[in-house]
């Protein structure tokens, strides 16, 4: 004998776990001057090491130039410079990680990349007014007490 289940049977069974995982991000962690920052990982693509940057002339100071990516070229931003935190004494190793936000390819040059880390979107705070700086748009503190920021990825690809 099989049972069928209507709207008011779905309506009345209990809750289930569906939406505390749907607020778990897989996300990156990177390092950038003296932060350390996350993106989720559905904008990254990949993370490529000693590529070496066009530059281009007449363009803004935070764009670094473009990068040929098996064919495709790619403009590629210093987020420090376009968080006005750029730092002429930072390290020479570096790292570029391409990103593809609602469609428009480009890479970021950032200091290391540290590890891949699920982070609970509840948990992630606004920044306190003193503290803001252009692309950041959330805060999240981890059990060991570190701080990570959250870049704003609308905000990276939009002209400035």
């Amino acid at each position: 004998m099989s049972e069928q289940l209507n709207t008011q049977d779905l309506q009345e069974m209990p809750e289930t776990d569906t939406e505390e995982v749907s607020t778990i991000e897989r996300c990156l962690t990177f390092e950038s001057g003296d932060l350390v920052l996350y993106i989720s990982t559905n904008y990254v693509i990949e993370i490529i090491n000693n590529h070496t940057i066009t530059t281009l002339p007449l363009m803004p100071s935070y764009i670094k130039g473009i990068i040929n990516l098996r064919g495709q070229i790619l403009p590629v931003v210093d987020i420090q410079q376009l968080m006005g935190k750029y730092d002429p004494d930072g390290p020479e190793k570096t790292c570029i990680i391409v990103l593809d936000i609602d469609s428009v390819s480009l890479g970021i040059v950032v200091d290391s990349v540290r590890q891949v880390i699920d982070i609970d979107l509840k948990n992630v705070r606004p920044i306190p007014l003193k503290r803001q700086q252009k692309l950041l748009n959330g805060m999240v503190t981890m059990e060991d007490g570190s701080v990570f920021m959250s870049i704003d990825c609308q905000a990276l690809s939009t002209p400035q």
